[in-house]
This record gives C-alpha cells, structure tokens and sequence, in this order.
C-alpha cells in the first residue's frame, strides 16, 4: 500500500491558480512542459492511473514488435500476403502504442510523479522508434499500392 504525498508548500503554478497541493517544481522547463501537455493542476490520483497506462503501452509497444519483427515476416511469406496486409496492421499498432504512451505522460505529470523526467526522456525514445516503425509502414503500403 502507497502512502499519499503532500507535496512541500510552494508557489501556485500560473496566477489565479485554485487553492489545492502545488506542484513539485515550478522551474521554466516544467512550467513549459505542463503547458505543452496541458496539465494546469496537480492530482494526486492520477498517479495510479498513470503506471497502469504506462503498462498498458509497454504491453501495446510489445505487442506490436513481436507482431511486425516475428508474426509479420513468418506469417506473409507463409500466407501469401503482401504488405497490404502487414503495414495497416503495423500502423494500427503504432498508433495506438503512441496514444497510450502521450496519456500515460500526461498522467505522470498531472500527478507531478518524481520521475516524470525520467519516463518523459524514456518516452520520447519510444515515441522516436515509434515515428521510424510509422514511416516504415507507410512506406511499405506505398510500395503495396
């Protein structure tokens, strides 16, 4: 069992922010990144929230290479199928692995998790092989077409 953390008193991020725990940090880079991310306060509970979605994407994330490096490249030549069917299956993958990992980012900082540079740095690694692994995709249906 987790026990809750009070974060220590400071500074409301923003003017006329409400009344309620303040953030962690109210340093330039993580004004910047709660604004791009759309995080205006902190809650606690999100913190939960967000290592079961950042799972969910590692098994999405996995899901899709065991897909595209193992099942794809045994099961076409085997079915006779072309990329038609592979690279939508590919781009599916990746877009979902990318919707889940930008919701578990959000949720690492709406509840101001002490590491949540830590897993934006990791994230932003997926979100680069996630970016090649796409235009791979997409460049195997123009070759399909």
């Amino acid at each position: 069992m987790s026990a809750v953390r009070t974060p220590a008193p400071a500074a409301p991020c923003g003017a006329g922010a409400a009344a309620g725990p303040a953030f962690r940090s109210d340093a330039p880079a993580d004004r910047v990144m709660r604004r791009v991310l759309g995080v205006a306060e902190v809650d606690l509970g999100s913190g939960r929230g967000a290592h079961h979605t950042f799972r969910v994407s590692v098994v999405v994330s996995a899901v899709r290479c065991v897909i595209t490096y193992v099942l794809v490249p045994v099961l076409v030549p085997l079915l006779s199928l072309a990329g038609w069917v592979a690279a939508p299956v590919g781009l599916a993958l990746c877009l979902l692995a990318a919707v889940n990992g930008l919701v578990s980012l959000r949720r690492f900082w709406r509840a101001d998790h002490p590491q949540r540079w830590t897993y934006t740095a990791f994230i932003t690694v997926i979100f680069a092989i996630l970016t090649v692994a796409t235009l791979t995709e997409i460049d195997r249906i123009g070759a399909a077409l």
